[in-house]
């Protein structure tokens, strides 16, 4: 018989990621494991017990191929005709380098109220700075977890 984690027994810790120079999906993956809760002996499908994840320098991320300026994003206003794209390109024109990162996040969780729950613990910042150093965050070096996720100019 299975035995599933109780509610008490959950323990979260905090992660530091440095976007500079890494690769979009491959982030993205990587963050969406670490905040199911994957990477843990202790998973369980129908329970929040992933970590926290802060994701730092955001604007420094990047796309292979065209992706930068081809990849399009859609929403739809809900009005007749009222579907808007976007491109990442334009993602980082408007000031909002975190916007594309947190969509590609988001659709590699569940797509329930289990997803929305997991999707709030990861921190997007621009910059070095962020206001979670008390939490003492682990830093997580995508280099070493494979030399693929990371771009070299």
């Amino acid at each position: 018989m299975a035995k599933f984690l109780k509610k008490d027994q959950i323990t979260s810790s905090w992660y530091e990621i440095d976007a500079k120079n890494a690769v979009v999906g491959r982030l993205a993956s990587i963050i969406a494991l670490i905040i199911r809760g994957k990477n843990k002996t202790t998973y369980t499908p129908h329970m929040d017990d992933g970590d926290f994840v802060i994701v730092k320098n955001a604007e420094h991320i990047k796309f292979t191929g065209k992706k930068y300026t081809d990849k399009k994003y859609y929403r739809h206003t809900g009005y007749p005709g009222g579907i808007k794209e976007m491109t990442p390109e334009k993602f980082l024109k408007k000031d909002k380098p975190d916007e594309f990162l947190k969509l590609a996040i988001k659709r590699m969780l569940p797509g329930g109220v289990l997803g929305k729950k997991q999707l709030t613990k990861v921190k997007i910042y621009t910059g070095e700075n962020h206001p979670h150093t008390a939490q003492n965050p682990k830093p997580l070096d995508l280099g070493k977890l494979n030399s693929k996720n990371l771009i070299r100019n």
